[in-house]
């Protein structure tokens, strides 16, 4: 994991409701260097969770067929 990088374009999720339950990635460096980075928003200097593109792509197809369920 790594801390916030200043040149890092945030984008939130399209998913994230308004509780303030929001993910947020960086699809320029996803674009880039072939790793999303991932962070919560609530916590933007916080820990940044890096994942391949491959995982990422997988995670969000999951996420849009229903198949990791709800909380």
């Amino acid at each position: 994991m790594a801390t916030e990088s200043p040149a890092r374009h945030w984008v939130k999720s399209s998913y994230s409701g308004n509780g303030g339950s929001c993910v947020e990635w960086a699809p320029r460096t996803a674009t880039a260097t072939g790793i999303v980075p991932v962070r919560d928003s609530k916590n933007p200097t916080g820990p940044t969770l890096n994942v391949t593109a491959a995982a990422f792509s997988s995670f969000v197809s999951g996420v849009k067929a229903g198949d990791l369920g709800t909380v």
